[in-house]
């Protein structure tokens, strides 16, 4: 009797776009609190300093960012939350082009849902002239040329710091933290600048409901431009001695580097059901195999999953590892992961 292990990878659309949805709207939401508890003239925790008031918002912010990306919808979808990292993750070839239309709808509405949420629970403050829906703008003297290059830059940076993550598998779990730091520097070196928006999601909502819509020409553009360039100075980096870069989604008859699989008793028929995230490999190195060919398919260690802001098809790490026989076993078959169900028979 011939034994059969399915092998699945994770669906995007729709479960992990409307995450993507939920986080952004939490996200505006918070944004937009703190910044009418800060700011507001008539509020008990106003900041009166600009500069001091940028600091602590540029903390929170990074707080708030680091706890959604490891909240249960974050681990899920990756935790995004912002058009230009999921571009960049795709240049990058660490997240299927498929998602990227839904993610990107669902994180900018997420934006308006959650700047229209922050208005009905705080009310008048919000839409004040000194909160102004949290909308963001340049600095007196700040021309748009200006304005347009510092969040270029901004993105690139933070784009540089997750390639970089990604690159050590010993820093993986770190990403959600380095992510958070690295929003927060941009937001307090930026803030009183350019605005350190770095993410569409974070400026379409509030300009919209503000009726400032005049700088989103600059806003809506220049991270998505900040993320095709930080993709491609992480990808000139990773060519660097020294330096391992993931590579994308083996397009060979190999194993893929991080999936889905069932992991409980077997069942009557020889198959193994169940399921949760289980490492099959790595690397496309780690387990290779081509028809008829034995390979070992013992437990990978691995260090502990880290999702945050990385494809959860595609990412290569995960939590848990497929406890199977630790002799070879010879595959009959082995396929390219798609988005269907995959099968690798075992005698």
């Amino acid at each position: 009797m011939m034994r059969s292990v399915r092998v699945l990878t994770r669906r995007l659309w729709p479960s992990h776009a409307v995450d993507e949805f939920v986080l952004s709207t939490v996200l505006l939401f918070l944004a937009v609190t703190v910044v009418r508890w800060l700011r507001d003239p008539g509020s008990a925790l106003r900041v009166v300093d600009l500069d001091v008031a940028i600091v602590v918002i540029a903390a929170l912010s990074g707080t708030v960012l680091t706890a959604l990306i490891v909240s249960p919808p974050g681990r899920r979808s990756g935790g995004h939350m912002n058009p230009a990292v999921t571009v960049s993750l795709w240049l990058m070839g660490v997240f299927p082009g498929r998602g990227v239309l839904p993610y990107v709808l669902a994180q900018l509405a997420g934006s308006v849902a959650g700047t229209g949420l922050a208005r009905l629970v705080w009310g008048r403050p919000v839409s004040g002239p000194v909160v102004g829906w949290a909308a963001l703008g340049p600095g007196p003297g700040w021309q748009p040329l200006s304005v347009l290059l510092a969040e270029v830059g901004g993105t690139a940076a933070i784009v540089l710091v997750v390639g970089f993550v990604l690159a050590h598998d010993r820093l993986a779990r770190l990403l959600p933290y380095a992510v958070g730091l690295s929003v927060a520097l941009v937001i307090a070196l930026l803030g009183t600048r350019s605005g350190g928006s770095v993410n569409p999601a974070r400026q379409l909502g509030p300009a919209l409901l503000a009726g400032h819509t005049e700088d989103l020409w600059i806003y809506l553009p220049a991270p998505i431009l900040g993320a095709a360039l930080g993709a491609g100075l992480d990808r000139i980096l990773g060519r660097l001695p020294g330096r391992r870069r993931l590579p994308a989604a083996p397009r060979t008859a190999s194993v893929p580097r991080a999936v889905s699989a069932p992991r409980t008793a077997e069942g009557a028929d020889g198959s193994y059901e169940g399921d949760g995230p289980v490492l099959v490999a790595a690397a496309p190195t780690v387990l290779r195999a081509s028809p008829g060919e034995a390979a070992p398919l013992s437990p990978v260690p691995c260090p502990p999953s880290s999702s945050a802001g990385v494809a959860p098809s595609n990412i290569p790490l995960v939590s848990r590892v497929l406890a199977v026989p630790s002799s070879p076993v010879r595959l009959t078959s082995v396929r390219t992961a798609t988005p269907a169900t995959e099968r690798a028979d075992l005698p």
